[in-house]
């Protein structure tokens, strides 16, 4: 019996490119389909015929859809039934449903055909900017609370699994369990932002401290502006050690003979040239990775590759080790062992 992955497995680079193309393109249909039969199922109200008291629950209950994939795919046949042009995006893969939900509630006869020409192919981080641009927020405040203690809570399942252990062993206190906190960035209007994250006691001191020796500059001890403040010097940090910027640079020197070590000058010139931006290009067009990104020897530094500008390019940490594989593995051999992000 031939296995999912052996279905795959005779295919040319090539024609495995091919093929997963189109069966996403298939899959957009599919989806487009699936909402179109949805907005007849809701306009006929056939659900409460079939037992169900609502659309969401015949989709989660009936056709077992997971609850936010019976969301998105109700919000986008809704707004679809207001504007036929939103079944047209989904079908040709210009826009993703969660896309749709977001951009349902401010969608009108006026704007539906030039939102949805912004939203092609966006993330959901850049329909989210469209969203706040859409209908600006105004800005919030500032605030800082504590956060509740961490709870303990008994094992008690051990006793009733083994009563003999009742008397020997005393409860089992462990820590409950919590979703490790993300920042969660929220975009209010196309020049405002809100932030959110936790922190911890000593980063809560520092800050008080910078509040009180900063009043003098910053007199409201707004966390935001601090937050700004910082923010800028970490960047020039960053950008001094990685990119070679520097306000005074010294004369050009080229790298010692043998030597591996990329010059400052040839960093900055570099940096610079590729715009700060990974220069690697497939042949769908160039990575569009911004993290990781590192200093790459287009003729290997092991076959002699200087580091001068002509030779140094940036890559980003995946397409620097994809493109040593290319180089040193024997060919039809390449087999990339990406570094842990």
């Amino acid at each position: 019996m031939t296995s999912p992955i052996q279905l795959f497995a005779h295919l040319s680079d090539d024609e495995l490119l091919a093929t997963v193309k189109r069966l996403a393109a298939t899959e957009c249909r599919a989806t487009a389909a699936l909402v179109r039969s949805l907005m007849e199922l809701d306009m006929r109200r056939l659900y409460l015929g079939e037992g169900y008291s609502s659309l969401f629950t015949y989709c989660t209950q009936a056709l077992h859809l997971a609850e936010g994939a019976a969301y998105n795919r109700i919000e986008a046949a809704r707004a679809a039934c207001r504007f036929p042009a939103v079944l047209t995006a989904l079908e040709e893969g210009s826009v993703a449903l969660t896309t749709v939900r977001l951009l349902a509630p401010h969608l009108t006869a006026a704007n539906h055909q030039h939102v949805l020409a912004l939203a092609h192919h966006k993330g959901k981080r850049e329909v989210e900017e469209l969203v706040a641009s859409l209908r600006p927020l105004p800005a919030v405040p500032s605030t800082m609370r504590k956060l509740p203690d961490r709870q303990v809570l008994l094992d008690t399942n051990a006793f009733a699994r083994t009563p003999m252990t009742a008397a020997s062993c005393p409860p089992v206190a462990t820590p409950a369990i919590r979703m490790a906190p993300r920042p969660m960035e929220t975009p209010l209007a196309p020049e405002r932002y809100k932030l959110q994250f936790t922190i911890s006691r000593e980063t809560q001191e520092k800050l008080r401290r910078v509040q009180a020796l900063a009043r003098h500059a910053i007199p409201s001890g707004d966390p935001a502006e601090i937050f700004d403040r910082a923010l800028t010097l970490l960047l020039q940090d960053l950008e001094r050690r990685r990119c070679g910027a520097v306000t005074s640079p010294r004369a050009a020197h080229g790298a010692g003979g043998g030597s591996r070590h990329i010059p400052a000058s040839v960093k900055r010139e570099v940096w610079r040239r590729d715009d700060g931006h990974r220069a690697y290009t497939g042949r769908d067009g160039r990575c569009t990775e911004h993290s990781f990104l590192e200093y790459h020897h287009v003729q290997p530094y092991a076959t002699g590759g200087a580091a001068t500008a002509a030779n140094i390019e940036l890559r980003c940490r995946a397409h620097n080790a994809y493109e040593a594989s290319l180089f040193f593995e024997p060919e039809g051999e390449h087999v990339v062992e990406i570094p842990a992000t």
